[in-house]
């Protein structure tokens, strides 16, 4: 994505549509998108899909490089919200654990966090 200008150029077009926003709100989105990809495909792959983006995200928004690619490096473990992890498969069936029972407490953990992880990078860093 980067070698071809595919990041930057999709990062150009959410700074379009996203004009005004705030490095923060940036952020948080891009966290946000990167727990929604660590659902459907694996915590890797979203990773490595969506580090580039971030970098020539924050590039382009006039933020910190770091900042962005380790919301995003941290961001994809983040998967609470159902049984698409290997660890959360594996105790479901024992356990007699249900999806809605994942989305449940999932839910809370994975708000938790979002909000923790960002606000302690941001507050480190």
């Amino acid at each position: 994505m980067q070698t071809t200008g595919t990041a930057e150029w999709i990062a150009q077009q959410i700074l379009t549509l996203l004009d005004g926003w705030p490095l923060w709100g940036l952020q948080a989105g891009l966290a946000v998108l990167a727990t929604v990809f660590t659902l459907i495909m694996s915590n890797v792959g979203a990773t490595v899909l969506l580090v580039p983006l971030a970098v020539s995200i924050a590039v382009a928004a006039g933020g910190d490089p770091a900042i962005f690619a380790l919301t995003v490096a941290i961001s994809t473990s983040n998967s609470f919200l159902i049984p698409t992890h290997q660890v959360n498969a594996l105790i479901m069936g024992p356990a007699g654990y249900k999806v809605t029972d994942f989305m449940k407490s999932g839910g809370i953990m994975t708000l938790l966090f979002l909000i923790v992880s960002l606000l302690i990078m941001n507050v480190v860093f």
